[in-house]
């Protein structure tokens, strides 16, 4: 991808972020980068599912260009689709974070992420907010699963 559309694709996420604030969600989650001592990342993330879709997603907080771009481009992404269609996206995009084989149809615009692997310090940043949600996911399925 050309680095100047690479930018561009992930300054508009940062600056036109959907964040907003939603507490009737199914699950609210805050996540925090600790990894990093200087980091500001701290994102709620609000979570409503309808049966095995995820019906709303939206975050909110304070973060750097990396996780907020990151946080929007994920959300567009997997609004309205089916928990085992997120996370086959989620298992893409973390090949692809990590330098393995993966299936760039399906990840849209986080595509723009595919050479964070080359900036270590910058992963916890671009995937802060989906191992977020994966982890939700994974914990609502095994509700699911319970009842």
């Amino acid at each position: 991808m050309d680095n100047d559309l690479r930018k561009n694709i992930i300054l508009d996420n940062y600056n036109n972020a959907n964040c907003r604030k939603r507490h009737d969600g199914d699950s609210n989650y805050r996540l925090v980068n600790t990894r990093i001592d200087t980091c500001i990342d701290n994102i709620d993330l609000y979570l409503k599912f309808n049966d095995v879709r995820l019906e709303d997603i939206s975050f909110d907080g304070e973060a750097c260009v990396i996780s907020t771009s990151s946080a929007n481009i994920m959300s567009n992404l997997i609004k309205g689709k089916s928990l085992d269609e997120i996370l086959d996206i989620m298992d893409n995009y973390f090949k692809m974070i990590r330098g393995e084989d993966y299936d760039s149809s399906k990840l849209g615009d986080s595509i723009v992420y595919d050479n964070i692997k080359n900036q270590p310090n910058r992963i916890k940043c671009a995937t802060l907010s989906w191992n977020g949600v994966y982890k939700e996911i994974m914990k609502y399925k095994e509700e699911l699963e319970d009842k």
